[in-house]
């Protein structure tokens, strides 16, 4: 079944690592589907809500619930985004008193999709075609394993990846420090967090860690340049499109 399907990129995405959508675009069409990036979508407003701006955020809601609300299925290569849409959205509506906004938004959210949950538990795909012969870690990140109950999806498609070595690394499942906003409130913490998950990662001799968040990546990556180790981040939907 085609199904038609609305990227949400969002805003690190469109503004720093456009690949990541183009990726994304491209496993979704070799599986037949219908890929719409409608030009009219902003800021999902995760920092509005996580930062106290309950209305201002909702005012993001409200006009994501007007650009998306047609398609079959909203997918995107961002689980911070998506854990603010599923987990956020509805009780903050509710919390104001839009009892209606709160119900369209708890209905859509139904559609919300990461790209890796969206391939492995709607479309029932954990084989796309790809090769990439490097020695690859995955990071699971907070809202991809804390908020959205990602698990074993993501090392799943990675393991039929032909040429891939897969790796774990150490307490993979700490955080690696970023958090958003966080960052910028507790830099020094932040960056000590992010210290000890480069280690970890250098430790276990991988050439390139990939997660469903570029977010954090940025933070690992920048975290390894700084401290000169050579460490390749990639989004899991870049190595899923590949074909070296």
């Amino acid at each position: 079944m085609n199904l038609k399907v609305g990227l949400f990129l969002t805003c690190i995405n469109d503004g720093l690592y456009p690949g990541t959508g183009i990726a994304v675009v491209n496993v979704l069409e070799s599986l037949g589907h219908t890929v719409i990036f409608p030009t009219q979508q902003t800021c999902c407003g995760q920092m509005h809500l996580n930062s106290g701006y309950r209305r201002e955020g909702l005012h993001a809601a409200e006009h994501f619930r007007n650009v998306f609300g047609s398609f079959d299925a909203i997918v995107s290569p961002s689980a911070s985004c998506v854990g603010t849409v599923r987990a956020t959205y509805a009780d903050a509506a509710r919390a104001v008193g839009d009892l209606s906004l709160a119900s369209d938004l708890e209905d859509l959210s139904k559609r919300v999709f990461e790209f890796s949950e969206f391939l492995t538990n709607v479309l029932d795909v954990t084989d796309v075609g790809a090769s990439f012969p490097h020695r690859v870690a995955y990071h699971p990140t907070c809202h991809s394993l804390r908020v959205l109950g990602i698990k074993n999806g993501p090392r799943v498609l990675l393991n039929n990846v032909r040429g891939l070595e897969y790796v774990d690394i150490p307490n993979a499942d700490e955080c690696c420090g970023f958090g958003g906003t966080f960052a910028l409130k507790n830099a020094a913490t932040s960056v000590a967090i992010g210290i000890d998950k480069v280690k970890r990662a250098q430790s276990s001799s991988i050439e390139v860690l990939c997660a469903l968040d570029n977010s954090c990546l940025t933070h690992i990556g920048g975290i390894a340049s700084r401290k000169d180790i050579s460490l390749r981040t990639m989004h899991l939907a870049e190595i899923l499109a590949s074909h070296e």
